[in-house]
Order: structure tokens, then C-alpha cells, then sequence
């Protein structure tokens, strides 16, 4: 694990809730993957003391991308970051998306902030000319903030929200179903943000036997493994283990998580 000082080159609201930042990381002596995340420091001074996780939302050749949701003390705290400071993070950390070229078509299901880690996932398959067929759901419309992009990148996307009554599993489920699976024939199922669809979506993937993948997304306090802060079941055969959401994922098979 390595810490850089990168400088800031935009950090600025883009809706009520969501912020977005881009981050000069031309020192990276790595690639960054898709799903991967950074520990950002969120304010030069003692508190808030634990760093926050960030997943990357863009990935580009000299810059990374991160849309984040304040929600506490240290998002809020990063919202004070200016065009022109530094800022202190570790990484690009955890294990990606596995996008296999051989891929035609797949499936991404995301739901809040996790659309941001689901965006890296569809640039990466443009790259490789895999299409992309996208549920992005949120509380209200201004909060679907990665569906342009997306589209830029030639994905079909579905959108559904809380505001409008559109974003209930059943409804969901009727989209995939009936309108995604009688269209297109889906080669692997990603799935970020919110427990239900990713529990619909592991429906999905064992009905249908399909290949998935879901980046979780847990409280974490070092992402180097010491603290086990950020613990989730998985199964291995027919027994339960604990791994490290840190070190182990964040990416894990879809079919192998224990989701409640």
C-alpha cells in the first residue's frame, strides 16, 4: 500500500446530496481497476481521524475520478477541499471487476453511490467494445448522476427512482425479466449499492445461470486487514467463512456472498 499527495484538480456539488472530484494521480506507479477504491484523508488536521473509502467512478490516464455522497463528518469535511490543494490518500487498494473480452453484453444493476463504482465498470467495457445495459436506480432524478455518462459510452440505461415509483424490487425485477432478458442475452451480472437489488440480482444470476459480480460496500477503518472493521460472509462450498471486504474484495463472485 502506498500514500500520495495528489493535487486536486476539481471538487464541486453536482446535485443536493453528491460531490465530484478529480484527483491528479500521474505518480500512481499502477494501474487503477475498476472497483478499486482509495483511503482519503478528509481534512489536514486531527479529526475526522479514519480516512473514508472511495471508490473510483472514472479512470482516466493521468487523473482519478470519485463520486461521493456527504452523508457525515468527513464527506463533509472533504466538501472543503479547493481546486489547487493536495490531498492524502492510499492506494488503489482491494481486488476489481474481472471484464472478460470475450463478453458481449452485460448487465449493471446500481443503486445510489454505487452507480459511481458501476461507471468504471462500463468505461472499461467500451474499451474493450462490450455493450452495456444499465438499471440505475436512486432517490429522485437529480440523484441518477452517472446515466449521461454512461450513455456516452453507448449503454442502454434504465432508470428508475423512489420520485417517481419506479424503483421497487418487482418493478425491477419486471425490467430485467421482460425487458432486458427477452432483448439482450447477458454474459455477467454487476451489482453495487443497495442490498435488495443485489439480492435480486443473485436471484437472478442462479435462476438464469449467469456469471456476477457485486462490489460491497462496508464501513471500513484501516483497508489494510488489522482491524476486521469491514467483515462480510461468504460461502466456500457449503461453509460460511468471514473475509475482509478490504483485502478479500471489495469485488467478490455474486453467487458466493451471503446477503441479508
Amino acid at each position: 500500500m502506498k500514500q500520495y499527495k495528489a493535487p486536486v484538480l476539481l471538487n464541486q456539488q453536482v446535485s443536493n446530496r453528491y460531490w465530484h472530484m478529480i484527483v491528479n494521480t500521474s505518480m500512481l506507479d499502477q494501474s487503477v481497476e475498476p472497483g478499486q477504491f482509495f483511503q482519503i484523508r478528509c481534512a489536514d488536521k486531527y479529526t475526522p481521524f479514519l480516512r473514508r473509502p472511495l471508490s473510483v467512478y472514472r479512470i482516466n490516464e493521468h487523473t482519478t475520478e470519485f463520486l461521493y455522497l456527504v452523508k457525515g463528518k468527513g464527506t463533509t469535511e472533504m466538501t472543503t477541499i479547493e481546486q489547487g490543494d493536495t490531498i492524502d490518500l492510499m492506494g488503489p487498494l482491494g481486488n476489481g471487476f474481472q471484464i472478460d473480452s470475450s463478453m458481449k453484453t452485460i448487465l449493471l444493476v446500481a443503486r445510489g453511490v454505487g452507480v459511481a463504482t458501476l461507471a468504471a465498470v462500463a468505461q472499461a467495457a467500451y474499451n474493450k467494445q462490450i455493450h452495456c445495459v444499465a438499471i440505475l436506480s436512486a432517490r429522485t432524478k437529480e440523484d441518477l448522476l452517472a446515466a449521461e455518462f454512461l450513455e456516452g459510452f453507448g449503454a442502454d440505461v434504465y432508470k428508475v427512482t423512489e420520485e417517481d415509483g419506479t424503483s421497487d424490487v418487482t418493478n425491477v425485477q419486471s425490467i430485467i425479466t421482460n425487458e432486458i432478458f427477452g432483448k439482450y442475452k447477458i454474459d455477467c451480472i454487476y451489482t453495487c449499492g443497495s442490498r435488495r437489488l443485489s439480492k435480486l440480482a443473485q436471484e437472478m444470476s442462479t435462476n438464469y445461470d449467469i456469471p456476477g459480480q457485486i462490489a460491497l460496500e462496508e464501513h471500513m477503518g484501516c483497508a489494510m486487514g488489522a482491524c476486521f472493521a469491514c467483515v462480510c460472509d461468504v460461502m466456500d462450498g457449503d461453509v460460511t467463512k468471514s473475509v475482509r471486504v478490504c483485502i478479500e474484495g471489495p469485488v467478490f463472485p455474486l453467487r458466493k456472498v451471503v446477503i441479508e
